[in-house]
């Protein structure tokens, strides 16, 4: 068993479907919540797969990201793609290329076989850059937005060994520890009983980039995600630093936390 938040609905639509799709007579769906789950717990790919102990299964839930990837790529028309569901995209889109990017460089060259082999040639080179790790700006926002939400959840539920765990630096290099964590962010329950988490929480206006510039482009960002405090006071805040060319050359997310606490 596992939860299926929108059987319901899903079950009435796929029967109205099948009423002027005759071929779809004897499909039957299969609801699933992966990617809601993913997306709810702001959890990357590795962290999801150590949660529910997919090790042996790592490839089965890598297709079926990709396979939602497709999906959603191919099956929702333009008019009908709000910004968070652009979002979503190129998030799972981020999500397969950083750990497995033959899984949709093999769709892509299926889909469009000649624009894969136009962009092969040399009177017709990729644009530079187009393969690194940053280069898709939403995709990258998204990824970072996750990150620094992971850490508000954990703050939510006081888990400073958790937060430990994640395994931050600051920019000298030097750890944060849960007592660390504890110092930064426990005061905020002396003034407030509960931490917002939901989509108010999420919000664009509770999270801030900053780019740093370099003489060939931002070098870095510099980014602030403020807590959502049932009092509207938006006072406390966790800060990080993205370095872009180490993301580049690591190929995921260089994060470093640079502060924690109340304004």
């Amino acid at each position: 068993t596992y939860p299926k938040p929108l059987e319901e609905i899903l079950e009435a639509g796929f029967t109205i479907y099948r009423k002027t799709n005759p071929w779809a007579a004897d499909l039957q769906i299969a609801p699933k919540s992966v990617v809601r789950d993913m997306i709810e717990k702001a959890q990357t790919f590795a962290e999801f797969v150590s949660t529910y102990q997919l090790a042996r299964s790592e490839g089965v839930l890598l297709r079926y990201l990709a396979d939602a990837y497709r999906t959603l790529r191919q099956t929702v028309s333009a008019e009908r793609r709000t910004e968070e569901l652009e979002d979503l995209i190129a998030w799972l889109g981020a999500v397969v290329r950083g750990t497995d990017s033959s899984l949709l460089d093999e769709w892509e060259r299926l889909a469009d076989p000649l624009a894969v082999k136009d962009s092969a040639d040399d009177g017709a080179p990729r644009p530079p850059g187009s393969d690194r790790f940053t280069a898709d700006v939403r995709a990258l926002r998204v990824l970072v937005r996750n990150a620094m939400f992971r850490r508000v959840e954990l703050v939510d539920r006081e888990a400073w060994d958790g937060l430990a765990a994640l395994g931050d630096l600051d920019e000298d290099g030097a750890p944060w520890t849960a007592d660390r964590w504890r110092s930064a962010l426990d005061a905020y329950f002396d003034e407030h009983a509960t931490l917002g988490t939901g989509p108010e929480a999420r919000s664009p206006e509770l999270f801030r980039v900053t780019e740093v510039p370099g003489p060939h482009g931002p070098v870095a960002w510099q980014v602030r995600q403020v807590l959502d405090d049932p009092a509207g006071h938006h006072d406390w805040f966790i800060d990080a630093r993205v370095d872009l060319a180490a993301s580049d050359e690591a190929g995921e997310l260089m994060l470093r936390v640079t502060d924690a606490g109340q304004l």
